[in-house]
């Protein structure tokens, strides 16, 4: 049995997508989820090996969804916008559904899920959601999974991103978020007009910056408008230089 969980916004969508699965006997519908909160805590709870997914929905969005799930995982996109069935089709997903789609179109994509699942060639699910983004196109906010919480951090709230091994420290509104990702990897999706690397370990959101004091012969200290002070490296003063 494959373990489904269908994932829309609109109820009539999700209706639909229950009925024409119940024609495929090896398919076992464990959840149904209204937004995309509810669909991370239906990926961590009950393990599906198969995401229907609309990707045009509020709050958080498909390509959202996949960044928070923290296993590979099958995974159908739907959506009503060809634009991102494109996107979604060149991420390597099992399949995609362009709305209104038939019994037969999305028995095709159910095959294509048997299949790949059989031969074990699933992405990581947060691979699939990089993928998805597409080449020059910056965040606007940054996702957080705490517990069975989720922070949406809008990046102009972001005061400093800090590396810490494999993960990170993101400080916003005076708390600390941590998230596993690599600094540089966020570093090239950030806006470099706001956001300049200081130091190998900080990213400066370049408004939170009040005074540079010289530290040392070749290092220099970030003092931001709440008085924390950060590292600035050689580099990262050249870098600096350039925005101010």
């Amino acid at each position: 049995m494959i373990r489904a969980i269908i994932v829309d916004d609109e109820e009539p969508a999700r209706a639909l997508l229950r009925r024409d699965l119940g024609a495929h006997a090896d398919i076992e519908i464990v959840a149904e989820c209204g937004n995309g909160f509810e669909a991370i805590k239906a990926a961590a709870e009950l393990s599906p090996d198969l995401l229907l997914l609309d990707i045009q929905m509020p709050k958080l969005n498909g390509f959202e969804v996949l960044e928070l799930i923290e296993r590979p995982i099958a995974v159908v996109f739907i959506t009503a916008y060809e634009e991102h069935a494109l996107r979604a089709f060149e991420v390597h997903a099992v399949d995609y559904l362009l709305k209104p789609f038939t019994p037969e179109r999305l028995a095709q994509a159910i095959e294509r899920a048997t299949r790949r699942l059989s031969e074990g060639k699933l992405l990581p699910a947060a691979a699939l959601s990089a993928a998805a983004r597409g080449p020059g196109r910056r965040l606007d906010r940054i996702l957080v999974r705490e517990g069975e919480g989720v922070h949406v951090i809008p990046v102009e709230k972001i005061d400093f991103i800090e590396a810490q091994d494999d993960y990170i420290s993101i400080r916003s509104a005076g708390k600390f978020h941590r998230k596993q990702q690599r600094l540089a990897d966020l570093d090239s999706l950030l806006d470099p007009e706001r956001f300049v690397r200081i130091h190998r370990s900080y990213l400066l959101n370049v408004e939170r910056l009040t005074k540079l004091e010289l530290y040392a012969k070749d290092s220099r200290i970030a003092i931001l408008a709440d008085g924390t002070r950060l590292p600035v490296s050689r580099a990262g003063y050249a870098r600096l230089r350039t925005m101010l």
